[in-house]
Order: structure tokens, then sequence, then C-alpha cells
């Protein structure tokens, strides 16, 4: 039998993703809910630059220049029964998508359930598809593309007790 301290999988469900109500005060996050899927992808807008010489006796050289990340969500499109969006999602589509320039920016932070510390980003939003077919619900998406290095914070209250 696995110990306390043994790692195991984690639930894809447990991760929290919330967008800061620049609007508001005072401070407001805003949590994506309805989640069905995201990808944190590490790599996105990486770049390189070739270093090989000769002196590499051909074998390939490189230095990274750039390092970049996107979280794509998927959710469903969700609103209350008189067609009001939901608050994080009306968000991103009708505040933070229609910025642009500087004012494009909008901090985002995340973690999984388990942790004590979010990852914070200042980001900006490119708003994803909607749709559905006939016996579906309609869909929501966004892909968040971080800008400068990531930061942490601390979860308040601790891990369990909510955003």
């Amino acid at each position: 039998m696995a110990s306390a301290t043994t790692p195991r999988p984690i639930d894809a469900r447990g991760w929290l993703i919330e967008v800061q109500d620049l609007t508001a005060t005072p401070e407001t996050w805003l949590r994506l809910g309805l989640l069905t899927s995201f990808t944190h992808a590490p790599g996105e807008s990486e770049e390189t630059e070739d270093t090989t010489s000769f002196d590499d006796e051909g074998f390939a050289s490189q230095d990274v220049m750039q390092r970049g990340a996107t979280l794509s969500v998927e959710s469903r499109f969700a609103a209350d029964k008189v067609g009001k969006q939901d608050a994080a999602q009306a968000y991103v589509d009708n505040v933070w998508a229609y910025r642009l320039g500087a004012d494009s920016h909008n901090p985002v932070r995340w973690r999984h359930r388990s942790q004590t510390t979010w990852v914070v980003w200042d980001a900006t939003v490119t708003p994803g598809e909607q749709g559905g077919e006939t016996n579906a619900k309609t869909s929501w998406s966004a892909t968040i593309t971080r800008s400068g290095k990531p930061t942490t914070a601390p979860v308040t209250p601790p891990a369990g007790g909510g955003s």
C-alpha cells in the first residue's frame, strides 16, 4: 500500500483558474467555472537561437532567447435563467477581450486545489469559439497567454478552504 508521501496522480478537475476583475473594488477574482478541459503549454512562444559552430563537431547547439506559456480553457457557456452570463465568462468576453495595447493585460491566477500557492500571470486573452450541436450544451473557450515572468502568491484561506 502507498504511503501518504508516495506521489499520486492528481485529478484534472481539481484545477482552479481565476481572472481578476480590474473594474471591481475591492480586489475581486472571478473563477472560470464549468471547465471541461484545460491545457497548460509551458513552451508556447519559446524562441531559440542556433549557436552551432564548427567547434561543436556536428552536434547542434542552441540558446533559449524567449520563454512563453499559454493556458487554453474550455468550458460550457453558462448563464442563469434570465440569460445573465457567468461573471468570469462575461468579464473575459465583454471587458478583457476588447481591450487593446497596454490595456489588453489582465492578471490571471491558477493552481490545483491541493496546492497552497497560486501561479500568477500578467496575461492577454484570445476569445475562443462557441457552439454546439443539436443535443449538446453550448461550448465556451479562451486562450490565455502569459506576458512576462510568472509570479506566485499564497492561497488565502489555505488549500481546501475555497479560492
